[in-house]
């Protein structure tokens, strides 16, 4: 055992308590993947010093041969996963291994609602990495070093996964990392050799490097006949295939292969939605493996965290979650790209205006979308679970890619009045082939949520003529529709924005009906702009309406109450913007107001009305206390 000097004692993050807890007590189900996370993080380790390497081959210490060997004590009770890949220094051992470094942990976190099926759902697309091992283990040691320094820099690192950690110095002559599980006693399963050889065949076959494992020598022996049987010396025996998966051709590799290959990049624990894999060859030479999850991660919508696949460079590790190759709307795309255009010294800086990165974005970003489109058209099932999980990130796609906005509107999925709920999306293509004669406009209206958008005062004409409204109630439909203007040749309209014109669908006898009922009210606009004065644009006439007395109605180039909204959230600063007031000349209470003689009564009631539709529209008031006391003068003038 090595002498440990300068030892130190620290407390765990918070957050890393909290996770060795719930692993311990979530993860019971699936005990085995504590080999397949610590494989994966050894083999990423020799990725590094490979890419290190190239400007330092220094790094290699005269052994360029990288592996991971795993050895098994069964006396002892303990496993020791090595490998001699970059190692660590002692602040990395203390950075890595008793925080979490990632963005929005606290709120993941806060999402844990201690049922242990679910919570260890939320667990595997956090990913759990080196403190899996206390799902085994009760002590876990790791000795390491980090490439390119001396012996004497070692550091070793003990804890028993409870509140604290121990770190100290010690002597290690290879670089590297070993980690040793000191099993608890009802683990001990895992102490068995080919019990371990079969987790790594089930779960580490395509890692690019040997897994190696101990084969004990076999002594001399006597055959039936008094033959000898020559013995054979241990060895470290290669256990897995050891090539690069994505390298192989597509017949000899089996989904199951695929599937756990998505969990060794993604850290994901459920199996992938769907992965496409592709070899390109001619003007640009690429290998690409893309996969879209099952569930959306826990930082989806963290603007900070790092989103992208894995580049190689002739099968040479260069970086992960290299952004430039996949447009930030398919930002949840998980996989690599192996590229042999690239040079192996690349960086995020040359890639971001490399003709080539271009290139390969354009690719990836077609398969995907490719990908999309043939499970949206044959299983419609399947595509709606994409939807839920991912429809909102793909509805940044329109504003940020022009070259594939049709293609993208076409895999967008919105609510309609045409469906008996929310859950039942329809696509563009599907509201186009239910359009009435003499529609030429796909009409759609925003709001807050569903419901909300559902039960808009702006739907009632339509409702009423059977025209089919798509219902927007997310938050970033306002965005989306400030750049999705069009599709298949169809104007996408607002029917909560300027004059509604319903064309051929208005027919001679409702507009002689309306003609007759503003005759009926007319004087009342110019005395409601008078009361309103500079809180509204104009006050006209609608017949967008058949329930309700008003509706406010943005300008056509006007700011609409969601981007308003969408604004205030972004902490931009947010217009003074002012409506269109619509009083609908067919209600009684448009009646009634035209008969009221009393010009103060007659500015309550204005206001009261013109609230009321605000209140409908944006969900809340400027000045609720006014709103409160016209209304209730209102209502005691009527007692007496």
């Amino acid at each position: 055992m090595a002498e440990v000097a300068h030892q130190e004692t620290h407390g765990f993050q918070t957050e890393v308590k909290q996770l060795l807890h719930l692993m311990i007590h979530s993860l019971y189900s699936n005990k085995e993947i504590f080999l397949r996370e610590l494989v994966s993080n050894a083999a990423d380790a020799a990725d590094k010093l490979r890419f290190n390497a190239l400007e330092n081959d220094s790094l290699y210490e005269n052994d360029g041969d990288l592996c991971v060997k795993l050895s098994v004590d069964k006396e002892a009770g303990t496993i020791t996963i090595s490998d001699n890949g970059i190692g660590m220094t002692r602040d990395d051992v203390i950075a890595n291994l008793g925080t979490i470094a990632k963005s929005g942990t606290a709120d993941f976190f806060s999402k844990l609602s201690g049922d242990k099926a679910k919570d260890s759902q939320l667990i595997g697309q956090f990913g759990v990495g080196f403190y899996s091992a206390f799902i085994v283990a009760d002590k876990v040691v790791v000795r390491t070093r980090a490439a390119g320094e001396s012996a004497d820099q070692g550091v070793e690192w003990i804890s028993e996964g409870e509140g604290e950690f121990t770190v100290g110095d010690i002597e290690k002559a290879d670089r590297g990392t070993e980690i040793t599980l000191y099993l608890r006693d009802d683990e001990k399963e895992f102490a068995d050799d080919w019990r371990l050889r079969s987790i790594i065949s089930k779960y580490s076959d395509h890692i690019s490097i040997p897994v190696r494992m101990w084969k004990a020598p076999v002594e001399e022996s006597e055959g039936p006949d008094g033959e000898k049987i020559p013995g054979q010396p241990g060895e470290w025996e290669t256990v897995n295939k050891a090539t690069a998966l994505w390298t192989r051709d597509k017949s000899e590799i089996s989904d199951e292969e695929y599937i756990e290959f998505y969990r060794h990049v993604s850290h994901d624990f459920a199996e992938p939605m769907s992965w496409a894999h592709n070899k390109v060859e001619g003007k640009t030479e690429y290998t690409s493996l893309l996969y879209i999850p099952s569930k959306a991660p826990f930082d989806l919508w963290n603007r900070d965290q790092t989103h992208g696949l894995k580049l190689y460079v002739q099968r040479v590790f260069i970086m992960d979650d290299a952004e430039q190759f996949m447009p930030t709307y398919l930002r949840f795309v998980k996989g690599l790209l192996d590229s042999n255009d690239l040079p192996l010294n690349v960086s995020r800086e040359i890639l971001q205006d490399n003709k080539i990165t271009q290139s390969l974005r354009t690719g990836c970003t077609k398969r995907v979308l490719q990908m999309l489109e043939r499970m949206a058209k044959n299983d419609a099932e399947k595509y709606q679970l994409f939807w839920n999980e991912f429809g909102n990130v793909l509805k940044e796609g329109p504003a940020e890619d022009f070259a594939n906005k049709e293609k993208i509107a076409g895999l967008l999925r919105f609510a309609s009045t045409h469906a008996d709920s929310s859950d039942q999306n329809v696509s563009l293509a599907d509201y186009i082939s239910r359009m009435k004669e003499g529609q030429d406009k796909i009409y759609y209206v925003t709001a807050d949520s569903y419901q909300a958008a559902k039960n808009s005062p702006h739907l009632e004409i339509f409702k009423k003529k059977g025209i089919e409204v798509l219902l927007m109630g997310e938050r970033i439909d306002e965005w989306l529709m400030q750049h999705l203007t069009e599709f298949d040749g169809k104007q996408l309209q607002s029917i909560a924005r300027g004059n509604l014109d319903l064309g051929d669908l208005e027919d001679e006898e409702s507009k002689k009906a309306h003609e007759e009922a503003e005759k009926q009210v007319e004087g009342v606009l110019e005395r409601a702009k008078t009361a309103l004065g500079d809180k509204v644009i104009d006050v006209k006439f609608t017949h967008r309406l058949t329930d309700s007395p008003a509706v406010i109605v943005a300008d056509d180039n006007g700011m609409t109450t969601q981007m308003m909204k969408l604004m205030e959230a972004a902490g931009q600063p947010v217009p003074d913007v002012k409506y269109h007031f619509e009083l609908n000349p067919e209600h009684q209470l448009v009646k009634l107001l035209a008969d009221v003689q009393d010009e103060d009564i007659f500015k309550s009631w204005t206001e009261v009305l013109f609230d009321q539709a605000a209140l409908s529209e944006q969900g809340s008031l400027k000045d609720p206390a006014t709103f409160v006391r016209n209304l209730n003068g209102l209502l005691m003038s009527l007692s007496k």
